[in-house]
């Protein structure tokens, strides 16, 4: 196997793939990435058995075809270390791979291309095409309320929903539930409806690919694998084996009082009295009275920080309790002027979401202070 390449060329699909391989294994292959050229095409694959991302490179001039696999963190490194705009040779021989540049040369350990972990190819269920932009967005607008390493392991991951023409992206730790919906409506080959867990690793890993906002990323959707392709790469997850909560149920039902206020000042005003709430659970009291939203934190050194922004409301008054960085992760990821607040009583979750006609919802659960 012998090739010469663009070093930046190298680099751009080298970084993606090394995303994947995580830096603790098991499995010593599972810290190489598998290089496999065929003629001017060279391909790079990294996994960690529940993620594979393979990366395109298009090379100025045929090479010797061959596969291998190489330590991926140290070649990436190898190419960031590499000045810009610099050729790389790269050839094996004996076992060994050479990467030479200039008048550096390097010698890497190798593993047989054939030992490498292939992600089973099972074919899909439903396929659709969409905008790598529509993708992101939501993913940006839900990700955050993922749970991190909950006992509920489908609560670690993020539900997609097919239905008919609509997309909808759900994610729930259980105290908070973030959800898009995608305003157009999808073109899906497949039949009847679907919905799948995609787990957090893959969900963090296929956003920080989506580059190209207006470029198509087509999305096979199966039984156990989600696949996402685009021209650069190739990323395929498992998926969660488990029943997401029917979140239908959590959304409530008849929120009667309605405040609405500027995003901006609401935000600003949570970031402010969350530096005196308490640290370990983070609690804020809401006071809704006319026109007007009084924000109160305290905390056991007998602190206390206190807002008071404006806000349109006409009804009874109200005090209920949240954890303020819930409220402020919703906030963050809105967009638009304002924000409504949607409540029925202080034992009764919240609804947020933007005041036009939006296409995310977010549920709160309250605390008790």
């Amino acid at each position: 196997m012998k090739f010469s390449v663009a070093r930046d060329t190298l680099l751009k699909s080298l970084n993606l793939v090394a995303g994947v391989v995580e830096r603790r294994q098991t499995l010593p292959i599972l810290a190489n990435v598998l290089m496999v050229l065929d003629g001017e095409r060279l391909s790079l694959t990294g996994t960690d058995l529940e993620v594979e991302l393979v990366g395109r490179v298009q090379l100025a001039a045929k090479g010797d075809a061959g596969d291998v696999t190489v330590p991926a963190r140290k070649l990436a490194d190898i190419c960031k270390s590499l000045p810009e705009g610099s050729e790389i040779s790269f050839s094996v021989s004996d076992g060994k791979a050479t990467v030479k540049s200039g008048r550096s040369r390097f010698t890497l350990s190798t593993l047989p291309a054939r030992d490498f972990p292939n992600v089973e190819d099972s074919m899909g269920t439903h396929q659709l095409t969409l905008k790598q932009g529509q993708l992101k967005r939501l993913i940006d607008r839900t990700a955050f309320a993922m749970a991190q390493q909950d006992v509920r392991y489908y609560l670690n991951g993020m539900l997609w929903e097919l239905t008919g023409e609509q997309l909808r992206f759900v994610a729930t730790d259980g105290h908070r539930l973030a959800m898009c919906t995608l305003p157009e409506k999808v073109k899906a080959k497949g039949e009847g409806d679907t919905q799948v867990i995609l787990p957090r690793k893959g969900v963090l890993e296929l956003a920080r690919l989506l580059m190209d906002e207006d470029e198509d990323i087509a999305i096979v959707i199966g039984s156990n694998h989600i696949r996402a392709m685009t021209e650069e790469f190739t990323f395929t997850s498992k998926l969660v084996d488990g029943k997401f909560p029917d979140y239908q149920r959590v959304l409530p039902r008849s929120p009667d009082k309605a405040v609405l206020g500027s995003r901006l000042e609401l935000r600003q005003a949570f970031t402010r009295t969350a530096i005196l709430s308490n640290e370990k659970y983070r609690g804020v009291r809401l006071k809704i009275t006319d026109d007007t939203l009084d924000i109160v934190a305290n905390n056991p050194e007998q602190e206390e920080a206190e807002e008071t922004v404006p806000v349109e409301y006409k009804g009874d008054s109200l005090e209920i309790g949240f954890n303020v960085s819930y409220l402020l992760d919703v906030l963050g990821v809105l967009s638009g002027d304002k924000v409504k607040l949607s409540l029925a009583d202080p034992n009764s979750s919240a609804l947020l979401e933007e005041s036009e006609e939006g296409d995310s919802l977010y549920v709160v659960m309250p605390m008790r202070l």
